[in-house]
């Protein structure tokens, strides 16, 4: 029977969760009264992704983050320069359909995004609390150091950035998603749940990091560990890809893994 693109995104949203009344969410490029061929899946449609998607034969994108480098749409391409007016060129010539899930798989319950990080991280037994942009972990006490090497192991990242001392026991952990690492989220967050460790995508590096910082000066042991927006995100995409695969089972859907984006020089 075929599938339209239309009957996968009322799936991926209003089947799954109530949207915000303004939201970044939407079809991007294409027609959703087409039939699906196949699906692909990733944190970021880059230049990159978009060609591979190509390749697989899907002709529906899912991608979490925006096309053009900004949380909201540009009104005028035009005016933006060739970087820009190339990556609207491909995903026309692709005949992909692009459509973006960012605020409704946050709304999930649990946080779909939020949800992925756990489950990679194989700590769904040490949830303690899921709350609306956080979760809390009870895992038993390791040095920083320790959950580090452990958390880059099971994400398969080639570093993560730390604030505090490597020796110091962690127990009691948050994790924070994408961007909601700055002290806004974070510090309140640190001081409510008594925690050891916030693990979070990124953040404003003057805000929770410094906190951090103050806080062990003044002889009370925090950690930070920043894993990047993506690297904390992406396993929420992965979650998602498998779970279209179990909804859509005659359809191919294919997640498509995003390069790391920064290097040590």
């Amino acid at each position: 029977m075929a599938l339209p693109i239309k009957e996968v995104l009322t799936w991926l949203t209003t089947e799954q969760a109530q949207g915000p009344e303004q939201t970044v969410d939407g079809l991007k490029a294409g027609d959703e009264t087409a039939v699906v061929n196949g699906i692909a899946v990733a944190f970021m449609a880059t230049h990159s992704v978009i060609s591979q998607a190509a390749t697989l034969d899907a002709n529906l994108l899912i991608t979490h983050e925006g096309l053009y480098f900004s949380h909201h749409d540009p009104a005028d391409l035009d005016d933006l320069g060739p970087v820009y007016r190339e990556k609207h060129k491909l995903i026309e010539s692709s005949g992909l359909a692009v459509f973006r899930l960012h605020d409704y798989v946050h709304r999930y319950q649990p946080d779909g995004i939020t949800e992925g990080l756990i489950q990679e991280l194989g700590w769904e037994p040490y949830i303690v609390d899921r709350q609306p942009v956080s979760a809390i972990a009870e895992i038993p006490p390791m040095p920083l150091e320790e959950v580090a090497r452990q958390v880059k192991e099971k994400l398969d990242l080639p570093f993560v950035r730390a604030v505090g001392d490597p020796a110091m026991p962690c127990r009691r952990i948050g994790l924070l998603v994408g961007y909601r690492g700055g002290g806004g989220q974070a510090i309140p967050l640190f001081e409510r749940e008594h925690l050891d460790l916030i693990i979070a995508g990124e953040g404003p590096e003057w805000e929770t990091p410094e906190y951090v910082r103050d806080a062990c000066s003044q002889g009370r042991p925090k950690a930070l560990l920043l894993l990047g927006h993506a690297q904390s995100e992406e396993p929420g995409m992965k979650l998602l890809a498998k779970r279209l695969k179990e909804k859509f089972a005659d359809v191919p859907v294919h997640y498509i893994p995003g390069d790391p984006l920064f290097k040590w020089i």
